[in-house]
């Protein structure tokens, strides 16, 4: 018996437990993960069940130009980041605060029922970023 490829395995493996290809692709591609050296805002949001989000936003003109993030956590926590950078890029500071539950699951297709608290927890980081940043920014244009 042939052995399968280790990213065969592992996406036969997430495909079983309920995750969709798109976001399997989102997890094994892990596009949209790293840092932003010189970012306008670096948020850090640890969830209920101790993963981690780190969100990085390089913002011009009230816009998402860039956005990375770095995640501690499942599958579930990283394809949910991923997905969620893809959604928020390019969006103004207004759009991205609007991107919800919902919109997030659009994107993603299918997680596991029991991983809903990861999409949360990436859109409880970047509403928390964006929160701060125009709080910062507010405070900035006030003197």
């Amino acid at each position: 018996m042939e052995k399968e490829q280790p990213e065969k395995e592992i996406y036969r493996m997430l495909s079983e437990s309920g995750y969709s290809d798109k976001a399997i692709r989102y997890y094994q591609t892990k596009e949209n993960l790293g840092i932003i050296v010189d970012a306008d805002q670096v948020t850090d949001v640890t969830g209920p069940c101790g993963d981690r989000m780190k969100i990085s936003l390089k913002i011009e003109d009230d816009k998402i130009n860039d956005a990375k993030m770095q995640v501690l956590g499942c599958p579930g926590a990283v394809a949910s980041a991923c997905a969620l950078i893809s959604l928020a890029k390019g969006k103004t500071l207004k759009e991205a605060g609007q991107i919800d539950l919902d919109g997030l699951y659009r994107e993603l297709e299918k997680l596991p029922d029991q991983k809903v608290h990861c999409a949360r927890l990436a859109i409880k980081t970047l509403q928390k970023a964006l929160e701060q940043y125009t709080e910062k920014a507010g405070k900035s244009q006030l003197g």
